[in-house]
């Protein structure tokens, strides 16, 4: 059945424009695949052309495992019109599988002991795994009062995905911003943002969640000079594949606020009750996202800009990302809610 298939994929080639079409066999299992799955790349075209197909495909096992392959190293031939050659393909990711109901996808357990790694300082060890990229992490800086910006942010899984009461959807997050005045003597920090959450993560399909949490934010000063924000929110996200390793996020996002009003009269008609995240990027390549958040009776707002390409394309194997990082409106830091201000910096971030 498994050649049967194959030829009916060859006969299929027909005259076109130079391209090569790849053909997967069919592998049994994951397991199987990890041996390696033989895929023949056919020139439809009515010229010779470069074997070099694509560098990932998708291909379903046939126990229903829907696997991610990539291309393992090997000579490149040129290929007649007509013709075919044949390519070695290796499983990088379990893009998905029909789950009976009460399981957990295999890709979404994590392991329960922790990870203990050896260094000069000794022995360490945490539950590493349980540990999730949030917000990006990233250092930049520019000229005059944009200063330096530097970002941590992680979220942490309590809980194992299968766990019961859907205890496997919460997560707890914190994220720290802090603003360095590098144009005043000495380079104090202006200005810090800390922002603990606690949310449910909740997957509806394998391209859309959807959270609800609460958030707090704040300056972190005592009275007087005390900032916070309160806010219980819903988000939803949908991921759409454009093709070509080409992703599109979309990201909306609704709050209302909860709890004692804050010392800082008017925050509100700036932070407003809505914000939109989108984002468009290429795996290992440039990616660019817009959030942008504001109250539409103020007419007040923000927007924010990132754009990342990892260095580890340009060479040398390095595990960050060249970041660039703007700004234009209320509210980048806490203590500024009441100014209107554009800034503009570039530096690496570890996360994206």
């Amino acid at each position: 059945m498994r050649l049967l298939l194959i030829a009916l994929g060859l006969l299929a080639a027909s005259p076109a424009a130079a391209q090569i079409r790849a053909v997967p066999a069919q592998p049994g299992s994951e397991t199987e695949a990890l041996r390696g799955v033989e895929v023949f790349l056919v020139n439809e075209g009515d010229a010779p052309v470069s074997d070099s197909g694509p560098r990932e495909l998708e291909v379903t096992a046939a126990d229903g495992t829907r696997l991610i392959l990539e291309r393992a190293p090997g000579p490149a031939h040129t290929v007649a019109p007509g013709g075919f050659a044949k390519a070695r393909y290796v499983p990088v990711q379990v893009a998905g599988r029909a789950v009976p109901p009460g399981e957990a996808h295999p890709a979404a357990r994590i392991p329960p002991g922790e990870t203990v790694v050896q260094s000069s300082t000794g022995s360490s060890a945490a539950f590493t795994d349980r540990f999730e990229a949030h917000e990006p992490i990233y250092a930049a800086f520019g000229t005059g009062d944009a200063g330096g910006k530097l970002q941590v942010s992680f979220a942490f899984r309590p809980f194992e995905e299968d766990a019961p009461l859907r205890l496997g959807n919460l997560r707890f997050a914190y994220t720290q911003t802090m603003f360095w005045a590098l144009d005043r003597p000495s380079g104090p920090f202006r200005a810090t943002n800390y922002s603990p959450e606690v949310y449910a993560d909740i997957p509806l399909d394998e391209t859309s969640k959807i959270a609800i949490g609460y958030r707090h934010d704040s300056n972190g000063r005592g009275v007087p000079g005390s900032i916070d924000v309160n806010r219980i929110f819903a988000r939803a996200e949908k991921s759409f594949d454009l093709g070509g390793d080409w992703r599109l996020d979309v990201a909306p996002m609704a709050w209302f606020y909860t709890g004692a009003k804050s010392a800082a009269p008017g925050l509100r008609d700036t932070f407003g009750y809505t914000a939109l995240t989108a984002a468009i990027g290429q795996k290992d390549g440039l990616k660019v996202a817009l959030t942008a958040r504001g109250n539409f009776e103020t007419g007040k707002g923000a927007g924010e800009l990132f754009v990342s390409y990892p260095l580890t394309r340009i060479g040398g194997g390095m595990g960050f990302y060249i970041f660039g990082q703007a700004f234009t409106g209320h509210g980048e830091a806490l203590d500024d809610y009441r100014r209107n201000a554009s800034r503009a910096r570039i530096g690496i971030a570890l996360t994206r």
